[in-house]
Parts: structure tokens; C-alpha cells; sequence
């Protein structure tokens, strides 16, 4: 061979024989016949280029993107096409995850079931794996980027022995990586000034910790350290709200509060930065911010008013006439209305006696006429705050001529989270109901027996005691549905709805069949004062098989309960009401109503275990038997 001719992005290079030491050919079948010999690609190297071309600042041949297809990327001239590492779904629920940390940089050599990154689900913070071995070529989601959907590129590898800093990107890198950037780019004004220092030896970071699994945001009510103390193990550094109460969150290890990244009453994700600490014994001062921080919902404390629109004008002056018996439809009334219009200025064309749209829009295109102004005032009372949610005063929109005002009032955490998850509930689970009526004098028999010897029970109480025992003839209804399969409950743990100023809580009473009455009373008792008080534990109000809601000391006869996932039924039941039976005589009677999952529960299983309920209630012998050991608990 005496020269070649090289054809690379519409350029022809000719090399002479003595300028060549070696080339790499490459042919793609696309070129050939399927029935010639050079139907397959072939791929030749011979050696390096001459040294008359070695000391030139290009040492790779960049082909056009549209062309890159064509070609082997594994080649020593072109970008190394790379392995697509993409967002795994790390949990059977999760739809969208946040990158914490990377746990490896750009050019790591990644082994088999290697710790790549720390991502935080819908559910905690899960350490995503590698199954095969490499290198980190290219990270592409930065890490504290949020709501990264399963399935999406967030990084690329490349084999061992290949140069990762010529990976090949993909076309939509870009608008990722600036997508990302942008996220971690805004800093709210009340967090410290970054810095792009590496940070001292002994600092810790500390994020915002996922206190229960559904836990998405929280908001911090109080710091209980200040900055430069010290933090011994198990010490409470902050209270933090949560989707269900106010909880503590407590160190593990001795250190030292060198930052508080977030104020008080701030709302903030999960997984992000709110403080740092240092070693005991070094320099707590010298603390370095991450220059890696997410945005943060800031309480606000004053209403801010905004001014009319500067298009918006006043309604036409003078009286306007008394509205006329002409007939408009809805879209009239309310251009009527938008415009401070009466009907009887407007004569309708329509039959018969009608008043049309096209009417209304050509009297206000004649008229020159402008919508009503809206007077905007800002609130003069404040309603009560909730610890963390801040101040919910908002201004109130008040149309001219009208004083009707409304108040937006903040949803707080646990509110939103209820609201979610009742939603999902109704929408996601065929709620089936069933209700039975049980007359209870006999129950409030035993009731007066027992308050007789000292043992005060609620009628809520002994109905807790009773659906235990009838979950136990009943274990169908004692189960969960749980990734498309019933779960059969191997314990009766029995939810107890609790009303709390920030929501509905269900707190457990774990093993209820093997209590006493009196032992279920303090349960149910303690439970409650501590979900007012926002101080259960997570373990304590986070499971269950089965739940009651009883309304009945508010007066309500009957009503219907929304199921609690993934528990499959739930027992509403109503106040007691004296009645006249067939004989003139009177009865107390009581409506319970049973919400079911028509997925997991048959009609006939929900129908036995309201028949076994309510023989137990009626005849409560089986209730009264714990009696004497509750006694004899007593006194021992």
C-alpha cells in the first residue's frame, strides 16, 4: 500500500505510505451487499500513527453525532460509547427518587455490589448497588436533585481498560446537567454563605432524617442545641414535625453543633442538610457548608397584599335598572356579574325572552367596559399557629360592593399527608360496607358492674375487647392487602382513631386479645394523651390489622370510615340510642358499620364477623371474664 485516503466528517486526508506506521479501518455492512464477503464490519489496527502526525493537539476523530451510529464506539479514535447506569426503582411504591450522595467519583473503578449512591425513595434512604464491575465514567444527576423519575439516565460506565473521560454523552445530557444545576443553585437568603472549601477533618453533615416511611418533608418547631455545644450520644437536637406528631431526633454520636443550616420553622425534605457538626476538641468554628443545598420552604410571617390589576376598572356609575324576567344561562350570569351588569340594561335577542352570551359581549364591546375592580385587604386577625407551619394570615380578596371575605388557611403536614393518603384510599380500594345494629344493655350492665370495683372502662373499651375476640373466630377480616396478595395478620394489633388538633391519629393497642379490660382502658388511655400531645413513637402508631373510629360521644348515630391501607376493614361505630321494641319496652340500640376491601373480604366473611360481634356485645360473658384477673392484677 503506497497511500490511503481517510473520509471523516466530509473531510478526505491523504497520507502517503512513508507518513504511515499503522491505521484503523473500520467498514460498516451497510456499504455492502448482504451477499458480498465484506457484508460484516471489519476492524483492522496496525500499529500508530507516523511521528509526523503525533505531535498535533488533535489525537481522536470526532464524527458528527448523526453518524456515530455507524461506527464501533469501543474504538481508539473515536468517543467510547458508554454503559447507561438509569434511576432504579428501589421500592415496590416508588415513582421518582432524590439522589443524597454519590458514594463514587468520575473515574472510580466500580467492583461487583460496589456502593454507588445513597438515594432516597419514597419510603427511606436506600444505598443503590452495582451488579457488574467498571468504571464511574460520567455523573450526570447532581447529587440533591429531586424527583428524578424511575427509568431516568443519571449517570454512565465504562469497562475496565477504557478511557472514561472520552465517553460518549448522550444527546439530552445537557439539559439534564443544567436541570440539576439549577436546582442546587438556588440558596434561600436565611441559609450561611457555601463555600467551596473541602471540609475540615471531623465534620459531619446532618439531613433532615425520614422519621416514619412516609415521611417526605418536615418541619423543624425547635432547636434544642445552640451553636458550640456539645452533643453527647442519645441527645435530642431538634424537634421536628412529621407527617404523623412532633418527634425528637437525637445524635448517636458525641460531637459538636458547629451550624444550623435551617431556621426554626422552616419546612424541609427529607434528605437535606440542616446542620454540621464537628469532632469534640477540634475547632467548631472552622465548619465548611456544602455548597451542595436544596431550597427551602420558609415560613412567612407578614401578609403580603398585592395591588389591582392596573387593567381593571371600576363598574359603570350611576344605578343600574332592576334585572327584567328575560332567561340567561350561566355563562351569562356570570359575565353579569364580572361586569356589574343587571339584565335589565341588556335587551336579548334570543326566543323566547332570552338573554344570550353574544348579547352580554356585544353590550360591553359597545360600552367600552371593563370587569369590576377587586378591593384587596390584608387580614387584621390572625388565626391560632400550629408549632412549625408559621403564621396563617393571608390577605383577603373582596369584590366592590360585597362583604363576603374568605380566609386561606395553611394546611399543615400531617394534614396534607391525611388527605393524601385518604384519597389514595377511596380511589385505589372498593370499600364495601356492611351494618348491623347491637343493643347494648347488657354491655352498660357490665359497665356500672365495673365501675363498682373500681375497674373504669368506656363503652369504646369493652367494644375494643369484643372485635378482638371476634377477629379471633373471624381471621379473614384480620388481614392485609399488600403488592396485589391478602396477608393474613398472625396477631390481632387493633388501631384506635384519635383526634388530634393537627389530625387524625390511630395509635395501637399491640396484642389486644391477651388484655384485660383494664389493662386495654390504660392502653388506650395513654395512647391517646400522648397522640395530643404529639410524643407517640413511630412503632406505636405505624401498623395494625384492624381499626376502629367510633363518633359516637359526639353524637353521631351512623356513618362510614375510610379504610386504612394496607389494612382491609375498618368498624365506624355510633352513639347508643334508647328505642321502643315490638313490646313497648325500651332498648338501647347501636349502629356499627364495617368499611371493607371487597378485594380481600368476601360479603359473607364481612357479614360472620358482624354476627360474632355482635353476639359478643349482646351477651358480653366472654368480656367479663378478664374481670377477675383484672382485679387480681390489681392487687398484686
Amino acid at each position: 500500500m503506497r497511500s490511503l485516503r481517510v473520509v471523516c466528517s466530509s473531510r478526505e486526508i491523504d497520507l502517503a505510505a512513508e507518513d504511515i506506521r499503522g491505521v484503523t479501518c473500520v467498514f460498516h455492512s451497510s456499504r455492502f451487499s448482504p451477499s458480498s464477503k465484506m457484508a460484516q464490519m471489519v476492524r483492522c489496527r496496525v500499529g500508530l500513527f507516523s511521528i509526523k502526525f503525533a505531535n498535533q493537539t488533535v489525537s481522536r476523530l470526532f464524527v458528527p453525532v448523526k453518524y456515530q451510529r455507524s461506527w464501533f464506539h469501543t474504538s481508539w479514535i473515536l468517543d467510547v460509547k458508554g454503559k447507561e447506569l438509569l434511576m432504579p426503582s428501589l421500592s415496590p411504591t416508588m415513582e421518582s427518587g432524590t439522589i443524597v450522595k454519590w458514594l463514587k467519583k468520575e473515574g472510580d473503578n466500580i467492583q461487583a455490589g460496589d456502593a454507588v449512591a445513597d438515594i432516597q425513595t419514597d419510603k427511606a434512604v436506600v444505598t443503590m448497588e452495582m451488579d457488574d464491575e467498571g468504571i464511574l465514567a460520567k455523573i450526570i444527576v447532581t447529587e440533591g436533585t429531586k424527583d428524578i423519575k424511575v427509568g431516568t439516565l443519571i449517570a454512565l460506565t465504562v469497562e475496565e481498560g477504557q478511557d472514561w473521560k472520552s465517553v460518549e454523552l448522550p444527546s439530552d445530557a445537557a439539559t439534564l446537567v443544567s436541570s440539576a444545576s439549577g436546582t442546587t443553585e438556588a440558596a434561600p437568603s436565611s441559609t450561611p454563605a457555601i463555600s467551596s472549601e473541602p471540609p475540615p477533618p471531623g465534620q459531619q453533615n446532618i439531613a433532615m432524617p425520614a422519621l416514619s416511611p412516609t415521611m417526605t418533608s418536615g418541619t423543624i418547631v425547635k432547636w434544642l442545641k445552640k451553636e458550640g455545644d456539645e452533643i453527647e450520644p442519645g441527645d435530642a437536637l431538634a424537634d421536628i414535625q412529621t407527617d404523623k406528631a412532633v418527634m425528637s431526633f437525637e445524635l448517636d454520636e458525641e460531637a459538636i453543633l458547629a451550624k444550623i443550616l435551617i431556621p426554626e420553622g422552616s419546612q424541609v425534605e427529607v434528605g437535606q442538610l440542616i446542620a454540621i457538626t464537628m469532632e469534640k476538641g477540634s475547632d467548631w468554628k472552622t465548619a465548611v457548608v456544602p455548597a451542595v443545598t436544596k431550597a427551602v420552604t420558609a415560613p412567612t410571617s407578614e401578609p403580603t397584599v398585592s395591588k389591582p390589576s392596573p387593567s381593571t376598572t371600576a363598574a359603570p356609575a350611576g344605578p343600574q335598572p332592576p334585572p327584567s324576567g328575560q332567561v340567561y344561562g350561566l355563562a351569562v350570569k356570570r359575565l353579569l356579574e364580572e361586569y356589574g351588569l343587571s339584565s335589565g340594561s341588556i335587551k336579548g335577542t334570543g326566543r323566547p325572552n332570552r338573554l344570550l352570551k353574544s348579547d352580554v359581549l356585544a353590550h360591553i364591546e359597545a360600552n367600552h367596559l371593563q370587569k369590576v375592580t377587586q378591593i384587596i385587604v390584608p387580614v387584621l386577625e390572625e388565626s391560632k399557629k400550629t408549632p412549625g407551619t408559621g403564621s396563617t394570615s393571608s390577605p383577603i380578596i373582596k369584590p366592590a360592593g360585597k362583604g363576603s371575605p374568605y380566609i386561606d388557611i395553611e394546611v399543615s403536614n400531617i394534614r396534607a399527608v391525611i388527605a393524601k393518603r385518604l384519597g389514595e384510599s377511596k380511589a385505589n380500594i372498593p370499600h364495601s360496607y356492611a351494618t348491623v345494629d347491637v343493643q347494648i344493655d347488657k354491655l352498660n350492665e357490665l359497665r356500672s358492674k365495673l365501675k363498682t370495683d373500681n375497674v373504669n372502662v368506656s363503652v369504646n373499651d369493652l367494644i375494643t375487647k369484643a372485635v378482638a375476640h371476634a377477629l379471633l373466630e373471624c381471621p379473614d377480616v384480620n388481614s392485609l392487602y399488600q403488592n396485589g396478595q391478602v396477608i393474613r395478620a398472625q396477631k390481632v394489633d387493633i388501631s384506635v382513631a384519635v383526634s388530634t388538633p393537627t389530625g387524625l391519629i390511630t395509635p395501637i393497642v399491640f396484642d389486644t386479645p391477651s388484655k384485660s379490660l383494664a389493662d386495654i382502658a390504660s392502653n388506650i388511655r395513654d395512647l391517646a394523651g400522648r397522640a395530643r400531645e404529639g410524643k407517640l413513637k413511630p412503632q406505636e402508631f405505624q401498623g395494625g390489622s384492624f381499626t376502629i373510629s367510633n363518633l359516637g360521644m359526639f353524637g353521631i348515630k351512623e356513618f362510614s370510615a375510610i379504610i386504612n391501607p394496607p389494612q382491609t376493614a375498618i368498624l365506624a361505630v355510633g352513639g347508643g340510642r334508647v328505642e321502643l321494641g315490638p313490646s313497648l319496652t325500651k332498648s338501647t340500640r347501636m349502629t356499627a358499620t364495617l368499611s371493607y376491601d371487597a378485594r380481600a373480604i368476601d360479603e359473607d366473611q364481612a357479614a360472620e364477623f358482624l354476627t360474632v360481634l355482635r353476639s359478643i356485645l349482646e351477651n358480653p360473658v366472654a368480656l367479663a371474664v378478664a374481670k377477675s384477673r383484672a382485679l387480681r392484677h390489681r392487687r398484686e
